[in-house]
């Protein structure tokens, strides 16, 4: 077999498991137009079309569905006896593909990083900031890093950093502008900077405890983001009140900066997940980062 005949049925392979070039591009780290050619090549010396493509999706054609089911297997083996190889060795390698809001990165990625490519030296790392939440098989990611009420129920969670803290806070020019707000009724007097889902186009709700049970306020405000990080930046700039978590507001409280209100009705969340497919042969280097991370959270 020719190592370009090889090429092609990896392309093949990989286009046919994301049903997309993109994310296939990704994963064999080529170009998409690269992929494309080597798929072209192949579909030559068979004399078949495998696949169906259009501007919007990719789809397999029967001739493309009945190659798939017997070079598959094969070729899932030939990965897996590599994989196998790096944990014999004792040295996961390969890229690795992360995928996390701004914030998740700044929180609980950012402080292990470091650490987990000093142990595992062999691991490239690649990060994506994502503040939607993405469909990371679709999109060639190995795992992802997310709040934990918006991971889905097919995917497998470990929790990274513990449960987290909510803050309100507000620059001291702001609060001597408009009086710091006691209760969370009282925000309806106040410009808060809102955070929309990139997903869905909704505007958070602002969660509170009061009176033991939780509460959702609608905010209003002349400022609407969709970047988590961007919220301290504008109470610091004295745009107004920012619901954000105190581990990231805390440098600037003790700064005197910033200013913390309604403390005693704002909640405490679960935290962040590390989640992925729940797969049983899941990649050495992927094994690698959930050992690490089971580690840090006992």
């Amino acid at each position: 077999m020719k190592l370009r005949q090889l090429d092609g049925l990896m392309a093949f392979w990989k286009v046919a498991e994301h049903r997309g070039f993109t994310a296939a591009a990704a994963d064999l780290e080529v170009s998409p137009s690269a992929l494309s050619q080597a798929i072209r090549q192949l579909e030559t010396r068979l004399g078949v079309r495998l696949l169906n493509r259009t501007t919007r999706s990719v789809s397999l054609t029967e001739a493309g569905q009945a190659y798939l089911a017997r070079i598959g297997p094969a070729l899932g083996q030939v990965i897996d006896a590599g994989e196998e190889l790096h944990v014999l060795q004792g040295r996961p390698a390969g890229t690795l593909r992360l995928n996390a809001a701004r914030i998740s990165t700044a929180l609980v990625l950012q402080p292990i990083l470091a650490g987990f490519l000093q142990e595992h030296p062999h691991v490239q790392l690649e990060l994506t900031n994502d503040e939607g939440f993405v469909d990371i098989v679709e999109k060639g990611f190995d795992a992802g890093v997310r709040f934990g009420e918006s991971i889905h129920r097919d995917m497998v969670a470990v929790p990274l950093g513990g449960p987290v803290a909510v803050a309100v806070v507000a620059s001291p020019e702001y609060l001597r502008r408009v009086p710091a707000p006691r209760h969370p009724d009282e925000l309806v007097r106040h410009n808060c900077v809102r955070f929309r889902f990139a997903a869905t186009g909704a505007i958070y709700k602002w969660e509170f405890e009061v009176e033991g049970r939780p509460v959702e306020y609608e905010i209003q405000g002349n400022l609407t983001i969709s970047d988590t990080m961007f919220g301290i930046d504008a109470a610091l700039e004295g745009v107004g009140l920012a619901y954000t978590f105190e581990q990231l507001a805390r440098p600037y409280i003790r700064a005197k900066r910033l200013k913390r209100v309604l403390t005693s009705f704002s909640p405490t969340f679960p935290g962040f997940y590390l989640y992925y497919p729940s797969r049983h042969d899941q990649p050495s280097k992927l094994k690698a980062l959930i050992e690490y991370v089971s580690r840090r959270n006992p």
